[in-house]
């Protein structure tokens, strides 16, 4: 198995294989929460017109999503897991825009199968790819803003790549070291009201979930979110 740690836009244009979009501060660690509180269908979308569109049409939609780590004008939920980790979306249609996550999805036309990436699925990540045995398999770091690389999401790389490979890093000491990289922003008083200090550890909780979250087309052609349970 050849395994590509790749990162932002130009990498997931590269990738190939399974390719796994992984972001996550916060985008894919939100589309857990998502899935796992019941979501009937859930859109990434790149472009934020394009999630305003769909509420236009659909006002029982549900947007959620930012742009330099803000909750965009008129959408329902920021990109926070501690803002939605117990709301219901049982049979709703979710609308999920971001500025590096959803980018990534856009992108990664060359791959097989794409699926999102964060550390509250990661084993199951890696236990899904072992069973399909394919020859590549591209993890694809979307970094901040898809502008430049950050630690947490080269960490869950190198973490899935681990496991793919029978090694073992030492995940807890790299975790508490993000909170003075990279997750410092979400330790600054200053800046709660965009990064709760909540989400730094809803967005680190290791292997919580034992599903992955793979994209697909709809009827329409439309990317969707499949949950599939291991």
């Amino acid at each position: 198995m050849n395994i590509k740690i790749l990162h932002m836009v130009e990498g997931a244009k590269e990738a190939t294989g399974i390719a796994v979009i992984i972001d996550v501060f916060r985008a894919f660690t939100v589309e857990a929460y998502i899935m796992n509180n019941g979501a009937e269908k859930l859109m990434p979308v790149g472009d934020m017109q394009i999630a305003y569109d769909y509420k236009e049409k659909d006002g029982n939609c549900v947007l959620i999503g930012e742009r330099h780590g803000k909750i965009l004008p008129g959408f329902d939920f920021g990109n926070s897991p501690s803002q939605i980790k117990n709301v219901d979306f049982t049979g709703r249609t979710v609308i999920h825009t971001t500025s590096a996550g959803t980018q990534g999805i856009d992108n990664a036309k060359n791959a097989d199968e794409v699926l999102t990436g964060s550390f509250v699925n990661a084993k199951a990540i890696a236990e899904y790819i072992k069973q399909k045995k394919p020859e590549t398999v591209s993890l694809v770091c979307m970094g901040l803003e898809a502008k430049s690389q950050t630690e947490e999401d080269n960490l869950c790389a190198y973490y899935i790549k681990s496991l793919l490979e029978g090694t073992t890093i030492d995940l807890t000491s790299e975790i508490e070291n993000l909170k003075h990289t990279s997750g410092a922003k979400f330790f600054d008083i200053s800046q709660n009201d965009v990064f709760p200090e909540e989400d730094f550890y809803l967005s680190t909780e290791v292997d919580k979930y034992n599903f992955v979250l793979k994209v697909e087309k709809d009827d329409n052609g439309v990317d969707c979110i499949r949950r599939i349970d291991l």
